[in-house]
């Protein structure tokens, strides 16, 4: 069970900035809240060393640099002690940009880039099926994401 973190309303309007903006400057954030340059810097530090920002990072729209098929791909293990194994491979294939656990048919479900038909073919049935321990996949086609959004800001 993860504990929870307090944060204040100085914390939340930090994140809402770096939200709108992951790199603006610290010091035009202190400006806006009226507080010191070394504030900002203090409290995202403590923010990112207590995991509520994992990380400041672009988003990439995949489509824009060639990659034009997306598809979420579940997999049925043959054994789900082996999931830690399997995931550790699945690392290694750069296609598989997202990996959760879940319950229901599936013990992981993924999210599969690929450049063309052909490549997601290589993908799912040669590099995923490579894989020991995979029992079977079921892929779902994504024409595009309708929504994405982070939680909202508020205590």
């Amino acid at each position: 069970m993860h504990t929870k973190i307090k944060f204040d309303e100085l914390d939340l309007k930090i994140l809402g900035y770096l939200e709108e903006d992951g790199r603006m400057a610290f010091s035009h954030i202190a400006n806006e809240l009226g507080v010191s340059n070394t504030m900002i810097h203090q409290r995202v530090s403590a923010m990112q060393q207590n995991g509520i920002l994992e990380k400041i990072a672009p988003i990439i729209n995949e489509r824009k640099i060639g990659y034009e098929w997306s598809a979420f791909t579940g997999l049925t293990l043959k054994d789900d002690s082996q999931s830690k194994d399997i995931i550790a491979e699945l690392e290694k294939i750069p296609e598989v940009v997202e990996c959760y656990y879940i319950t229901g048919n599936y013990t992981l479900f993924l999210r599969v880039m690929a450049k063309s038909n052909e490549h997601m073919r290589e993908v799912i049935y040669e590099k995923l099926d490579s894989i020991k321990g995979i029992l079977k996949t079921e892929s779902f086609i994504d024409f595009g994401c309708a929504f994405r959004r982070n939680i909202p800001l508020s205590n």
